[in-house]
């Protein structure tokens, strides 16, 4: 899951989608409504979601957050997600059951309610669905511009050892 498209910005709700990169802030795009606009970065605090980790337990490892969100879709089904504003002990509770390898002793309840909210306002919206679409794509695209390699490689050569040698 790529996350890298999509930020958070302080003083402002939700999740934003990254429309453009300016030298002195972003143009995002509203998920909801379409729109865009710039921010500047004089004024707000940008975090991309690809960036975002969490402790593991193992001082040299983190988890990232597209793992967590990964994690969470697949066992939703069998563990409902807890309301962002459950207590610390139902948050630690549920992110063990979930991520069994971070750290809950730098892990704090603050962080588990932002990841929770950012879970349940993506999902809202589809996005994680658009997201594993346009991974897709991109991986047919990929392979498409592969294959076109290889036969134009193969092609080249063909026509190179079929040339006959000048006299």
């Amino acid at each position: 899951m790529n996350l890298e498209k999509l930020v958070v910005i302080s003083g402002l709700g939700g999740v934003q989608k990254v429309a453009a990169n300016r030298s002195n802030g972003l143009i995002i795009e509203d998920i909801d409504s379409g729109k865009k606009r710039f921010v500047g970065s004089r004024k707000h605090q940008f975090t991309p979601l690809g960036s975002v980790t969490i402790y593991s337990q193992d001082p040299d490892d983190v988890i990232k957050l597209s793992d967590v969100f990964e994690t969470m879709l697949e066992k939703k089904t069998s563990l409902a997600v807890i309301p962002a504003n459950s207590s610390k002990v139902e948050l630690h509770a549920y992110f063990s059951q979930i991520m069994p390898k971070y750290d809950p002793d730098n892990v704090h309840a603050s962080d588990m309610k932002k990841i929770i909210k950012w879970f349940n306002y993506l999902e809202e919206r589809d996005i994680f669905t658009q997201l594993e679409a346009e991974e897709k794509e991109a991986a047919a695209k990929a392979e498409a511009e592969e294959a076109t390699k290889e036969t134009t490689e193969a092609t080249t050569k063909k026509a190179a050892s079929t040339e006959e040698p000048a006299k």
